[in-house]
């Protein structure tokens, strides 16, 4: 299970972060992400992509200036979760367009909102790209429509 995905810059800072487990504290959450950043943000690029971290493992993926880490349960499978990130970029790559680190700043709502469509509880909840974006423009449009008969 994915316990935590959360994106961050080549500078440090936490761009997305989308926590799926209620057993730590704030502080605890903030501490992993502190201790993460400086971990990940120190490895070249000959490293492997996943290492481990306490009792979680550390899978990560860096796309032009973000990186997307997951904290995942040991049990778990290193390359499925690569591709749920690799999945998941492509959904913001096709929903923005070539996606860059200034459309997550501008519209975080809506990275979060595709992450929402993508994982439930930690768990993959839509395989496919097509329903997912489906999803968000029909969220899109009623948000639209809503708005249209308000201002009426």
């Amino acid at each position: 299970m994915i316990q935590c995905l959360f994106l961050i810059s080549r500078q440090g800072k936490t761009r997305l972060t989308k926590w799926y487990t209620s057993s730590l504290t704030t502080r605890e959450k903030t501490r992993f992400i502190k201790e993460i950043n400086a971990i990940v943000l120190t490895r070249t690029t000959r490293h492997c992509n996943f290492l481990e971290y306490n009792e979680y493992k550390i899978v990560y993926k860096r796309y032009a200036s973000l990186y997307f880490i997951c904290i995942v349960d040991k049990e778990d499978n290193e390359l499925s979760v690569l591709e749920i990130i690799h999945h998941y970029v492509e959904v913001l790559d096709k929903y923005f367009g070539n996606v860059c680190e200034l459309d997550l700043i501008f519209n975080f709502h809506k990275a979060y909102h595709i992450l929402d469509e993508l994982l439930l509880g930690g768990f993959v909840q839509e395989p496919s790209k097509k329903i997912i974006l489906k999803a968000i423009t029909s969220q899109e449009a009623l948000i639209e429509e809503t708005n249209d008969d308000q201002n009426r």
